[in-house]
Formats: structure tokens, C-alpha cells, sequence
């Protein structure tokens, strides 16, 4: 059964999610509800496996708490290809 949700979200967020949603070929209700189930999952977390590699790298980098993730990828990949 379907129910009626309302949220209040930025109208600028609104707009670009409808602009997502539309290029998928998907309704926006359709992706939250998708978004929401995953999230839900009572082994959401569980159901993600990691390789060994991946395992034995986790924890292994503490990233400063100021980090502009951002900023640091494109200046990275500006370093990389330009």
C-alpha cells in the first residue's frame, strides 16, 4: 500500500533531483523509496562485502577533520591531467 509523505527539502535540491529522476527515466518518489529500502535493510551495513585488500586497508588512513574532499580531488586531477 502507498502513502502519501510530505517533506520539506530545499527547492533548488527539489529541482536538480527532478532533473535526475527524469534523465534516469525514473519518478523522484521512486528513487527515495529505492533510497529509503536500502537503508533500511536490517543488514545493510552486513551486506557489503568487502575483498581482502579493501579489509586490510580499512582504518588505515585518518583524514584531518577540516578536509575539503572537494578541493583536494581537483587539485589532484588537475595536477594529473592538466
Amino acid at each position: 500500500m502507498n502513502t502519501k509523505l510530505t517533506l520539506t527539502i530545499e527547492q533548488s535540491i527539489i529541482e536538480k533531483a527532478k532533473k535526475y529522476a527524469n534523465s534516469k527515466g525514473r519518478s523522484l518518489s521512486n528513487i527515495v523509496e529505492n533510497y529509503l529500502k536500502a537503508i533500511t535493510k536490517e543488514d545493510y551495513k552486513e551486506s557489503i562485502e568487502l575483498t581482502p585488500v579493501v579489509r586490510s586497508l580499512k582504518g588505515s588512513f585518518k583524514a584531518p577533520k577540516n578536509i575539503d574532499y572537494k578541493k583536494e580531488l581537483s587539485k589532484s586531477l588537475n595536477g594529473k591531467y592538466l
